[in-house]
């Protein structure tokens, strides 16, 4: 029996805009202090390198697209579409924005500075994200989440918030507050990828349905739970792998580097 239109989206369907002020509001202030900051740095006569801008607006695109159409709220008929969101939220949002940053000039004494260097310590990062993602990626905190309502724009916003903070330490937009070199990120990089695609084994293999909203829920597209949460752990796997390719570039650089600098006398090493 043929599925009815609407449980068979179109990407159109999913891509039409339904506003959510909670997210909406702070998104357009960052862009705006974007903005303005972008046109203050012309004004000033030193301009922000141009590759930077359109990262940055490709990133704010991509997040509204996520949190204010209609995919939104389609949380409770596909699983797959579900983590799909939070993937896009997670590895694709945060290191274009990240990569869009204007270089700051914040000295690690600042009150910013300090802040911000406690935020992007790798352990803080490390301990927030694997929090989020072990937390509401366990059935109990998943059901929980999806009960009281608050997978729709809390978990959303946390994904959002802890991989903004892990892609701060893997890219080191703020160097004068993030001493870490190219070889401990890497090694962040490795650690904090497992998180994620430990949760998404777990998906790809396990023979029953872990989280009680989706037993017998109406999938879109008609698929059927299990496949919805098979299909959710490829999502987070491939979504992962960029991250985890980037680790092992910034460690077999450190490598590198540290084996072209073994044969040089001790005053000339880095």
């Amino acid at each position: 029996m043929s599925l009815p239109s609407s449980l068979s989206p179109t990407l159109a369907d999913l891509l039409t805009p339904h506003l959510d002020p909670a997210l909406l509001v702070p998104a357009l202030l960052a862009a705006g202090a974007y903005a303005w900051g972008y046109l203050r740095s012309r004004q000033a006569g030193a301009p922000w390198p141009a590759w930077r801008v359109p990262l940055f607006a490709l990133g704010m695109l991509a997040l509204l697209l996520t949190t204010q159409s209609r995919a939104a709220t389609l949380t409770q008929g596909s699983m797959a579409l579900y983590m799909g969101r939070l993937m896009v939220l997670a590895e694709v949002v945060p290191p274009l924005l990240v990569l869009g940053l204007p270089p700051l000039p914040l000295g690690p004494r600042s009150g910013l500075g300090r802040g911000l260097g406690v935020l992007l310590d790798p352990w803080v990062a490390l301990a927030l994200w694997t929090a989020v993602i072990v937390f509401w990626n366990v059935p109990a905190g998943f059901n929980a989440s999806v009960v009281s309502n608050t997978a729709g724009a809390l978990l959303p916003a946390l994904y959002l918030l802890s991989s903004l903070l892990v892609w701060g330490v893997v890219l080191r937009p703020l160097p004068g507050v993030q001493p870490a070199g190219i070889g401990s990120r890497g090694w962040f990089g490795l650690l904090a990828a497992l998180p994620m695609m430990a949760v998404a084994s777990v998906w790809l293999y396990a023979p029953r349905v872990l989280y009680t909203p989706y037993v017998n829920a109406l999938c879109l597209w008609n698929l059927t739970p299990l496949q919805n949460q098979q299909i959710s752990g490829w999502i987070m796997m491939l979504a992962g792998l960029p991250a985890l390719a980037l680790a092992f570039m910034q460690l077999f650089a450190w490598l590198i580097n540290l084996s072209e600098s073994q044969g040089l006398p001790p005053e000339s090493r880095p």
